[in-house]
């Protein structure tokens, strides 16, 4: 039978979507086209399986911030495998910040400062709604509400990468921020 803080840590497939936008906002644009971030993900739920018996982490936090360097040792794997290059410890380091950067951002677009560990409990459960709720918006939204409010990018920055009108891009993120606020608030529960 689990303890308590085993049922009430997530299941290692509930982190799938946040560890999705994590890998596409850190993959290299050089390897974009080469790398799909959902093989990435996927290779990093089954080492993270694999070792789930050596994790010793408290709560969602520690578990997700596991799950990231599990993903930035990964990532560093496919850049080292596409570059044929040796291993380059100051890149693993700047992958993994680049990472913790990106949820950083992600967790900051939710809420600010929450203390309590019920309080980081719900936050921890909304950011992986929020990740559900990107993961199912169509591509060209997604894409573009990801670089702009996660990755900082300026519209006519977007525009240029996804091949779009400062204008188009601004009415994408209009539409998907509206979109995601409705489904956030469709599932919160009463």
């Amino acid at each position: 039978m689990p303890s308590a803080s085993e049922s009430r840590k997530p299941s290692l497939e509930s982190y799938r979507s946040y560890l999705g936008i994590i890998a596409r906002l850190s993959l290299d644009q050089r390897l974009q086209g080469k790398v799909d971030p959902s093989d990435l993900v996927q290779q990093t739920l089954l080492k993270a399986h694999q070792a789930v018996d050596q994790w010793r982490g408290r709560g969602p936090g520690e578990q997700a911030a596991w799950l990231r360097q599990i993903l930035a040792r990964t990532l560093a794997d496919e850049v080292r495998r596409h570059h044929r290059g040796k291993r380059d410890a100051d890149r693993e380091r700047s992958l993994l910040a680049g990472l913790d950067e990106s949820s950083s951002r992600l967790e900051a677009w939710l809420a600010a400062d929450q203390t309590s560990p019920s309080e980081q409990a719900i936050r921890h459960e909304q950011l992986l709604r929020l990740a559900e709720a990107l993961d199912a918006m169509p591509e060209d939204q997604r894409q573009a509400v990801e670089l702009h409010h996660l990755k900082g990018w300026p519209l006519d920055e977007i525009g240029t990468h996804l091949g779009r009108s400062k204008a188009s891009v601004a009415g994408l993120i209009r539409r998907g921020i509206r979109a995601l606020r409705q489904r956030l608030t469709e599932e919160i529960p009463e």
